[in-house]
């Protein structure tokens, strides 16, 4: 098993590429952008370090839906309908007021040249940063979609109740492979779920640390309707540093979610997770890797879209 687990670790995935977008997008036209970014980050997680996972957690939603087009900032109004009921966006999503912030911040220095999708794909990075993670070159260049999809929404976002066939499936549709999916899963190393989404995890499986489970019930009730956003930490052991514990705590059978102890539940990505588990450094190399993939997911280019001068709403 040591000698296959250095094999993987030698097998680590380098960093993808994309034809469409390039680091250097703006190195011209906005040049002070990517600091002004990091410098809004840094101090927004500083003061609250789960707002790194909810920033990370927003280019996901982004990206999963229409592609990185910054559609899940789109808010609802009276003639338009936004991501953000979506159910596995609805009282969940987070962030909104820290990337309008540095919306603000970024149009005081470079007047509609950042589009707001770029700024959660740059935020993102960031964040992990900011929480102790790896760092990746951020591709740029997308643009921001004037439509949104409450349906997709509700239908492309990985449910926590997934088998692992559900998962590589809804990951395989985004052009992400499996390796993707278990390196992206271990985002779930920083932030927070809440009660309703692993009640059933910790009442009623069987594949699961018994004074984990344990642990997890004393805030998070049996009834339905009771405590049901009630938080604990996706990471128990280093709930606010961005390492590998999310692994050795799913190698242990203390993964939170259903959807997350399906990567080592005696299935073909075991292995992934025990390589992980062992290897910091494979980890986040496959991790930022499938950060500029699925970054890579249906960006809007060239005239596509526009640059929102508001990210919560079309100009």
């Amino acid at each position: 098993m040591a000698s296959s687990l250095s094999v993987l670790v030698l097998l680590c995935l380098a960093a993808a590429t994309s034809a469409q977008l390039s680091p250097t997008f703006y190195s011209r036209s906005c040049p002070r952008a990517l600091a002004t970014i990091k410098a809004a980050v840094t101090a927004a997680v500083a003061q609250e370090p789960r707002m790194g996972a909810s920033l990370l957690r927003l280019h996901f939603h982004d990206c999963f839906v229409q592609g990185c087009d910054a559609s899940v900032l789109l808010a609802d109004t009276a003639t338009f309908t936004g991501e953000q009921g979506a159910a596995p966006n609805a009282g969940s999503l987070r962030g909104f007021n820290v990337i309008d912030s540095i919306k603000a911040q970024v149009e005081a220095v470079c007047k509609q040249t950042v589009s707001c999708a770029d700024i959660l794909a740059v935020a993102a990075r960031d964040s992990v940063v900011a929480l102790g993670g790896p760092s990746w070159s951020v591709l740029l260049g997308r643009r921001d979609s004037t439509t949104a999809s409450l349906s997709q929404a509700n239908s492309d976002l990985p449910a926590p109740t997934l088998d692992l066939a559900n998962l590589t499936a809804a990951f395989a549709k985004k052009g992400l492979s499996v390796t993707d999916l278990v390196a992206l899963s271990g985002a779930h190393t920083i932030g927070q779920a809440q009660c309703k989404n692993f009640r059933a995890r910790i009442y009623n499986e069987n594949g699961i640390n018994a004074a984990f489970a344990t642990r997890r019930r004393a805030s998070c009730p049996a009834a339905a309707g009771n405590g049901d956003g009630n938080l604990a930490p996706l990471d128990a052991a280093t709930a606010t540093a961005f390492d590998n514990a999310y692994y050795t705590n799913l190698v242990a059978q203390s993964g939170l979610l259903h959807s997350d102890q399906q990567l080592f539940n005696g299935g073909a990505t075991d292995f992934l997770v025990q390589t992980y588990a062992a290897s910091p450094s494979c980890f986040n190399r496959d991790f930022a890797a499938a950060m500029v993939r699925m970054g890579n997911i249906g960006p809007l280019t060239g005239t596509q879209g526009q640059i929102r001068l508001t990210c919560s709403k079309v100009n």
